[in-house]
């Protein structure tokens, strides 16, 4: 009975396994392709094309030379990934060199990656004093959103005791090292909370390329509808730069893109794409996957009219909350309106601007070690502060450090771009020029933090974008023989720190292309163009309404606040908009206010040849004394000057409207509209941006001249007092003429009210 118990158990165990062998294989033999059929056929249909981008160090940031120093210097790269692709493989290619003195077997370049070691570069002597090259290879599971990219001198000279500040420890990281990243994009969800994303991702420092694309030349009510849409991208992109190709009918190929429709022009794929969209009911934003790319998206703005169409523009500009692939906006409450000079990334005239709002992070306000870097804030000035015998910009700096225990001299050095400032010494208390505020110093406690210092900001350093500069320098102390080991030092700016405005008054002397390029002045005096309009040639094109929508990313980029109320006209309708300062765009074929203006403008077109002269014969030939352009110290002046553009070239100009005095014209032209995207490009690069000045610019391909015109005209404000100072302190021989004119009519009125007085007299004796 047991052995037939156990075979009967036997054979049911063997007909289970057997089964179970069965199921599980069946499904592997239906992945077999049919006969004839390839296999990596079936399976690229589902594979993400993978997609190799390069930046080099100066493009992440670091825009010097780096120079390690000491027994461990070390440098940081920040550098993230976008949120809808993953990282495949990383490599670093390192360009460097290093000191001859340097031990082979003690000393090597160490390569982390959010803290983990990536690899170690030794230090041979026979390769030393070079500069080399090396690809580092780098885990990409090591590769997040947010990542650290560390470079770490870890040096010595000698095997006995060594200093570890020797001169002889050093290794040159070189700017032009470059990290690439081979990245998979990933198939984010149709949902508008995701946004700006994918359209704009905060992690991506490349410039900004995102197509717009309309079902036909959109009339100018659209492109104002699309020009929000723009601004308001250019505002996220800031220092990155942005464009807008622009295409009319069809769908993008591949990638994102953004689309303004109407429930009428909606095609046959996106209503596919989205049942929803059939259903349009009031002004709308839906997500949707691109038909011809499932990794992209299209960003669709809809509405029946143009009126809706700005509501939704307007409601994407102003981060209105929205989620799911669609959203109507039912209801939307109009901003309120702006004030001058209140753009988001100017620093407010109005009161003091603490500079723990001048950065996006408190700890980017502190350091630490023996050879820290510098903390560094961004200052976008508005650009017509009226400095004329002011001392500088006043400034309450508050500031906390490790206190040295003896006196050394460890420093604060205050820089503003590259030009100097002060010096603060680091021995626990401010700092005071004269000799008896020194000696109250000393009565205080030694080493009470914060530090507080009053400090006057020179104003010529100072350009639209400055960048004020601080360095902690820390002594190192002496130590006893063989004994390295030193206290562990820190700085830190308080973010109470402020600068203050507040007292400067605004006049500019125009026109002054730098504030143009550097800060969008003068339209950008309100942050929401409300000002300002547009004007594009009668017959515009798809790369017309590119270069508009271009250059109002670029002013939003410049105030930080979207275009929502910046007009788009046509040549006719100026005269409607004088009160407007005016940007025009066009070639003089195609833009009529080119001939209309032509004796306003800044150039003309010569009788007897095919160029341009920039004259003023009248006030090019007056003394200084009597010139209106005395008073002009920020540019040079040029007297008279032939120049010959080529078709290809592009020309800024700056006047003064010909329709309302103080009101200002800045024109962009070009025979071909497709060149404007080259001053696009001249305007991202700062080498080139620094040639921006005066009334005219002309650029031909990379090669930027300036020229200031003697058409001076002055924009803003200045107490009756104020300006009659300062105009007559570059006119003292008018001074002395008005002087010596009052003082005739005084003593005519003195003479004419004697002899009155002495004609009474006589005649009160004759009575007598």
């Amino acid at each position: 009975m047991r052995l037939l118990v156990a075979c009967m158990a036997f054979c049911l165990t063997s007909l289970v396994g057997l089964a179970q062998a069965q199921d599980a294989a069946a499904p592997a033999a239906s992945t077999v392709p049919a006969a004839g059929a390839a296999p990596e056929t079936a399976g690229a249909e589902l594979a993400a094309p993978a997609q190799l981008r390069s930046a080099t160090l100066r493009q992440l940031g670091i825009n010097y030379e780096v120079t390690l120093r000491g027994v461990q210097a070390s440098v940081g790269v920040p550098f993230s990934t976008r949120s809808d692709e993953v990282v495949q493989a990383a490599t670093l290619r390192l360009k460097y060199s290093y000191s001859p003195a340097l031990l082979p077997d003690l000393s090597h370049l160490k390569i982390s990656v959010n803290g983990v070691a990536v690899a170690t570069i030794p230090t041979p002597k026979e390769t030393a004093g070079r500069l080399l090259e090396t690809d580092i290879q780098i885990n990409p599971l090591l590769v997040t959103a947010y990542n650290q990219l560390d470079m770490q001198l870890i040096g010595h000279y000698t095997r006995d005791c060594e200093d570890p500040d020797h001169s002889s420890l050093w290794a040159n990281i070189d700017r032009d090292s470059s990290l690439s990243l081979d990245a998979t994009p990933l198939q984010l969800a149709n949902d508008l909370s995701l946004l700006p994303n994918p359209f704009f991702d905060v992690r991506d420092t490349r410039s900004l390329q995102l197509p717009f694309y309309f079902p036909r030349i959109p009339d100018l009510d659209t492109v104002q509808a699309a020009g929000i849409v723009s601004s308001w991208l250019g505002t996220l992109a800031s220092y990155r730069g942005a464009a807008f190709p622009v295409a009319v009918g069809g769908l993008p190929g591949s990638g994102n893109a953004v689309m303004f429709v109407t429930p009428s022009t909606l095609s046959p794929e996106l209503l596919a794409a989205d049942e929803g969209l059939g259903s349009v009911s009031g002004p709308s934003v839906a997500v949707v996957t691109n038909p011809n790319d499932r990794f992209g998206k299209l960003l669709l703005v809809i509405g029946r009219n143009a009126a809706e169409l700005r509501t939704a523009a307007t409601a994407l500009a102003l981060s209105t909350p929205m989620d799911g692939s669609m959203a109507t906006i039912d209801h939307l409450d109009q901003p309120t309106q702006r004030k001058p000079y209140d753009a988001p990334r100017w620093i407010s005239s109005e009161r003091p601007v603490r500079f723990g709002d001048l950065v996006p992070e408190s700890g980017q306000l502190s350091v630490s070690g023996y050879h820290p870097d510098l903390i560094r804030i961004g200052l976008q000035l508005p650009p017509d502060l009226f400095i004329w015998r002011r001392d500088g910009i006043p400034v309450t700096l508050k500031y906390r450090y490790t206190v040295p225990e003896t006196n050394n001299k460890s420093a604060l050095n205050i820089s503003i771009n590259e030009s100097f400032v002060a010096t603060l010494p680091l021995n626990g208390r401010p700092y005071a020029e004269s000799l008896p505020r020194r000696w109250w110093n000393s009565l205080a406690t030694r080493g009470k933090m914060p530090v507080e210092q009053k400090l006057t900001l020179p104003t010529g350093p100072f350009s639209s974008n400055s960048q004020l500069r601080f360095h902690f320098f820390f002594d190192r102390p002496q130590a006893d023989e063989c004994k390295n080991t030193f206290p562990d030092v820190s700085g830190a700016i308080d973010p109470d720190s402020s600068i203050d405005l507040s007292s400067f008054h605004h006049y500019i002397a125009m026109p002054n292309l730098a504030a143009f390029a550097n800060a969008g002045y003068p339209f950008t005096r309100l942050a929401d163009l409300s000002e300002s309009a547009m004007v594009l040639p009668d017959q515009y094109r798809e790369q017309d309404v590119s270069n508009v929508l271009t250059a109002l990313g670029r002013l939003g980029a410049a105030s930080g606040y979207p275009a929502l109320n910046a007009t788009i006209i046509r040549p006719a309708d100026v005269a409607r908009h004088a009160d407007r300062d005016l940007m025009v765009f066009g070639s003089r074929s195609s833009q009529p206010l080119f001939r209309q203006w032509e004796d306003k403008l800044p150039i003309t077109d010569t009788a007897d040849a095919r160029g341009f002269r920039i004259s003023d014969w009248l006030l090019d030939r007056l003394p200084p004394f009597l010139s209106f352009d005395a008073r002009r110290t920020d540019l040079p002046t040029t007297a008279e000057v032939s120049v010959r553009p080529s078709p290809g070239d592009v020309v800024l100009m700056g006047f003064e409207s010909p329709l309302k005095p103080g009101r200002s014209v800045v024109a962009v032209l070009a025979e071909h509209a497709e060149r404007v995207s080259g001053l696009e490009t001249a305007l991202a690069d700062p080498e080139l941006l620094k040639d921006f000045q005066g009334s005219v610019v002309l650029l031909q391909g990379k090669k930027v001249t300036s020229l200031a015109g003697n058409q001076t005209y002055y924009v803003g404000e200045l107490p009756l007092p104020t300006w009659i100072r300062w105009y007559f302190s570059d006119h003292p021989l008018l001074l002395a003429l008005l002087v010596i004119g009052l003082s005739l009519l005084l003593a005519l009125a003195a003479r004419v009210v004697l002899r009155r007085h002495s004609s009474a007299r006589m005649q009160e004796g004759r009575k007598r």
